[in-house]
């Protein structure tokens, strides 16, 4: 699996949000990948449904707290990346 990334569907997006959509994408993208690290670097053996709840709380813990309340991904997407991580497919 590559580097996992944050893609924000515009057609949910006011006017602002579609503005800031590229730098709000690249902030959500790194906090993502900066979670998917530490999550794949203490990982010991815990079900899938653990390590997506971990890469959620870590990534929102990566960003500024309004940013952090408002994030919604799409959770089949996220544990898709926590799956790829207890198989070992990220390094």
């Amino acid at each position: 699996m590559s580097e996992p990334h944050v893609t924000l569907d515009p057609s949910g997006l006011d006017r602002v949000q579609r503005k800031l959509r590229r730098p709000l994408e690249d902030q959500l993208t790194s906090a993502l990948q900066a979670a998917t690290e530490r999550v794949r670097e203490s990982y010991a053996g815990e079900p899938v449904e653990e390590v997506c709840r971990r890469l959620l709380e870590e990534t929102r813990a990566g960003l500024h707290p309004d940013i952090a309340a408002g994030f919604q991904p799409d959770m089949d997407e996220f544990c898709r990346v926590a799956v790829a991580i207890v198989r070992g497919e990220i390094s």
